[in-house]
């Protein structure tokens, strides 16, 4: 199993949300990149999120975007022995 860029670019939306909040949306602009345009849009079809554009996370998506700003974490924090 690895990244393709479609999941990469799903995860890159993922971390934009405020996990803070589950009041605080993301909205993805017409003016995007075709690539995040498309990866929001998946992101809806998986129930990830509430609307095609963004919105907000729904329950799974709140799980997703927790881990994969965790992941995130992880990797940004370790170092190479």
């Amino acid at each position: 199993m690895s990244f393709t860029p479609e999941l990469i670019a799903e995860l890159e939306i993922l971390v934009l949300f405020n996990l803070d909040s589950t009041q605080e949306g993301i909205k993805v602009h017409s003016n995007a990149s075709a690539q995040l345009i498309q990866a929001a849009e998946r992101l809806h079809e998986k129930q990830l999120t509430t609307q095609p554009d963004g919105g907000y996370l729904t329950s799974l998506g709140l799980d997703a975007a927790q881990s994969a700003q965790q992941l995130l974490t992880i990797l940004r924090a370790a170092q190479p022995a």
